[in-house]
Order: C-alpha cells, then structure tokens, then sequence
C-alpha cells in the first residue's frame, strides 16, 4: 500500500516527487534529489528521495543543480541508472567514499 506521507519533507510538510526522464541516451534529468554525494565523468551516486541512485555512463557532465527544488540535470552517454536498496546505502558510501579519495 502506497503511503501518502512516505515521501513528504519533514520540515516543510511538503511531497517530493521524483522522477527520471532520459532522453535518448544523452540528456537526463532527475527531481527530488536530496544531495550529490559524489561525481565524476563515468559515475555519480545521487541521495533521492527514494533512495541512493546511481547513474553511470561516459563523459557524464553536471549540467544543472537546483538544490531548493531538488533538481539535477547530467548530459553524456548513460549506460546504466540503478537503485541502491535501503539496507545497502552505507554499504554503498563506503564503497563510492573508497573511490573518490
């Protein structure tokens, strides 16, 4: 069952919507982004607000960020877009942390 308030801002009291539009291949644009935890021209680990989303691909670029609305625009070559599973997030930062020293 879906749960209207899963996904609301606990300050504001506001729904964050989310969503991931790709156009072919090359232009993608995601809402509801909390933080860019780490990027760089092959991969970035995005904190959505449903979960840590990874984008990888080739000569990735961050194009736009809009931290107040929670926008994030990246152009390149995208090869793959996955979610991390809540249970798996720290595993995940330690592992993209690891990476990016």
């Amino acid at each position: 069952m879906n749960n209207f308030y899963e996904n609301r801002d606990n300050v504001t009291g506001v729904q964050k919507e989310h969503y991931v539009k790709l156009n072919n291949r090359k232009d993608l644009e995601i809402t509801g982004v909390k933080e860019v935890d780490s990027f760089d021209n092959e991969e970035f680990l995005l904190e959505t607000v449903m979960g840590y989303l990874i984008v990888r691909g080739q000569n990735l670029q961050l194009q736009n960020l809009d931290v107040g609305e929670g926008i994030v625009t990246i152009k390149g070559k995208v090869y793959e877009l996955s979610y991390v599973d809540d249970t798996n997030e720290e595993k995940a930062k330690g592992f993209f942390s690891k990476l990016f020293r």
